[in-house]
């Protein structure tokens, strides 16, 4: 497996962890105390570093900073919308789909070095 991959794939948990982290408690916590939310929080978010830093590690080797941080971004909005439509039960809007191509613009300049 090359490099890029093996990052995508820990970058894919890596964000799955890090997306409950930071929006699950909403649903699940919500009449808690937020200092409770913030505790599972960072329970959660534990598990995402474990992932997210091998992953940086490893993208280094074949992409540059810039290139693993549009990476990250595109894999975290591939993550969110199906869990804020599944999960939260938050309507969809056409405003994802922007962001979604302003976010294909976006990995378009980074990694078009590497593709000319």
């Amino acid at each position: 497996m090359t490099p890029v991959f093996i990052s995508i794939s820990l970058l894919i948990c890596s964000n799955v962890f890090m997306t409950f982290a930071w929006y699950a408690h909403l649903k699940e916590l919500n009449h808690k105390h937020w200092l409770l939310a913030a505790l599972f929080s960072w329970g959660l978010a534990f598990f995402e570093y474990l992932l997210q830093v091998p992953a940086n590690r490893i993208g280094h080797t074949a992409l540059n900073v810039g290139q693993l941080k549009i990476m990250q971004e595109a894999i975290a909005l591939s993550v969110f919308v199906p869990f804020s439509i599944y999960y939260l039960k938050e309507p969809i809007s056409r405003d994802y789909l922007w962001a979604g191509l302003c976010l294909m613009g976006a990995i378009y300049f980074m990694f078009r070095s590497k593709w000319a």
